[in-house]
């Protein structure tokens, strides 16, 4: 039998955290070895994640769990403001991150990757993890090339720490790949209200939606001479994350560096 996959998760007590350890105790190829939630209190992670008790006690501190646990894969869906420290502590003792945490810049993710290659092991930063959100980014892309107006409206719940969300930026810079900058409407353009055009991004605009009662949902809508194009992308249940994590922490144990876009992993 192959070894099983030595799996930690930060953030074990947070929404997308119980769903993570909820996934790896339900795959027999993986084991949870550690989960970290500073406000969990000692308590079991699987108590934690509304299953049967498992026997990994939440840990309050990252680094203390990982030199205790011989994990061989961090999954992270913890919060901006620790994403990038937890996956440098992570890759300090050898483990293989999978960050689902916004908020990462790129001198950060070149120096995640220089230290991955430095200890030979993967990382992987994506800011979506649905198989359907990855394939309206794709499509977007394609469809730019020939219609190539556009605007990004991502709605969220109110609670969402950061505007735009991680996924409308990914789908911005494969959109951006595709189509070179472009800069739209009309030049003498008054925004009588600040803000009321959205964040700019290469030409085109992206809005930001944050009202209770909303899950997750995006779409990109393409304009031409009598004609819109859009593409649009619902989420409704964080379980729906769960396949493409899975595949995540299973893939990064094959590579060296640090990748970012689970696009890039789908095959």
């Amino acid at each position: 039998m192959t070894e099983r996959i030595k799996v930690a998760v930060a953030g074990a007590r947070g929404r997308m955290g119980r769903e993570v350890v909820k996934m790896v105790l339900q795959d027999e190829t993986l084991e949870l070895v550690a989960a970290v939630s500073p406000s969990a209190g000692g308590v079991d992670a699987g108590i934690l994640a509304g299953v049967a008790a498992c026997g990994v006690i939440a840990a309050a501190d990252l680094e203390s769990a990982l030199s205790s646990a011989k994990a061989d894969v961090l999954v992270d869906f913890s919060i901006p403001q620790v994403g990038y420290e937890n996956a440098r502590i992570a890759i300090m003792h050898g483990v293989r991150p999978v960050i689902g945490t916004t908020g990462i810049n790129q001198d950060q993710m070149q120096e995640l990757d220089k230290l991955c290659q430095e200890r030979r092991i993967g990382a992987l930063i994506a800011p979506n993890f649905s198989i359907g959100a990855i394939l309206m980014m794709k499509f977007a892309a394609e469809a730019s090339k020939y219609m190539p107006h556009l605007e990004i409206i991502e709605y969220h719940g109110d609670q969402k720490l950061d505007a735009p969300s991680g996924t409308s930026i990914k789908t911005a810079e494969l959109i951006s790949e595709a189509r070179g900058e472009l800069r739209q409407g009309n030049p003498n353009e008054e925004e009588i209200i600040e803000g009321s055009r959205g964040g700019y991004y290469n030409g085109f605009r992206i809005h930001s939606v944050r009202l209770p009662g909303v899950f997750a949902q995006q779409e990109v809508v393409f304009g031409a001479f009598g004609q819109t194009l859009k593409i649009r992308h619902d989420s409704y249940d964080r379980a729906g994350y769960m396949p493409g994590v899975n595949h995540a922490v299973k893939k990064v144990m094959t590579y060296e560096g640090l990748i970012y876009g689970f696009e890039h992993i789908m095959e």
